[in-house]
């Protein structure tokens, strides 16, 4: 009986109050006057850091970005997939490859678990000009098990 209530006690402890998943905190990663753009992370178990070097309503097609994290997983491949909602209406859906078994675009293809990913550097996109108001976009990494990376909820506000 000990046991149990030593249990039922840490348990009660680390547990939520309301019952549900605790959220991870909500991160900025640009703002300037006129655009910000935040994120949360989706994934239950694990938080990550991303910034955006330079925040503007007009992105450039070559904007550097930071974004670091411990793998919970192998990455021999990785693929990103992304959602833009605008206001609660699916708009535009995203696939990429990052890392491909045979074509490694980047120094942290094939990291193991437990390893760490940071880059800095480039993201190469279109460019284009962020329509003003609020857009939503989901963002998820998973390898080539279909095991997910990260995960992100990222809000775009533009006025």
């Amino acid at each position: 009986m000990k046991g149990f209530t030593a249990a039922f006690f840490i348990w009660t402890l680390i547990s939520p109050s309301d019952g549900g998943t605790p959220a991870w905190p909500t991160h900025t990663a640009c703002k300037d006057s006129s655009l910000e753009v935040l994120y949360q992370s989706c994934d239950p178990l694990q938080d990550f850091g991303f910034s955006i070097d330079q925040c503007s309503e007009h992105l450039k097609s070559n904007i550097n970005i930071r974004f670091g994290i411990i793998l919970r997983e192998d990455i021999k491949e990785l693929f990103l997939d992304a959602s833009l909602l605008t206001e609660g209406v699916p708009f535009l859906n995203y696939s990429y490859p990052i890392c491909e078994e045979d074509l490694p675009k980047f120094s942290f293809c094939g990291r193991r678990k437990g390893e760490q990913i940071y880059y800095a550097g480039p993201a190469t996109n279109l460019g284009f000009e962020i329509p003003k108001g609020e857009h939503q976009i989901l963002l998820k990494l998973y390898n080539e098990n279909h095991s997910m990376v990260a995960c992100a909820n990222a809000t775009i506000i533009c006025s």
